[in-house]
């Protein structure tokens, strides 16, 4: 028997997802980054960010 398909979701936590990783938890969605805040820790220097070099 075939799994059913997943319906989209379209408000919640489980509508954003975190570009890199993909999890729904704790993502910045501010300015459009769109990152988990463990991914944006890693990038953040390269995309201009001082604080955490």
């Amino acid at each position: 028997m075939a799994k059913p398909v997943k319906k989209e979701r379209r408000y919640g936590k489980g509508s954003r997802r975190c570009l890199r990783c993909g999890t729904h938890v704790a993502v910045i969605q501010a300015r459009g980054i769109m990152l988990c805040r463990r991914c944006f820790r890693e990038v953040a220097h390269e995309m201009g960010f001082k604080k955490y070099m």
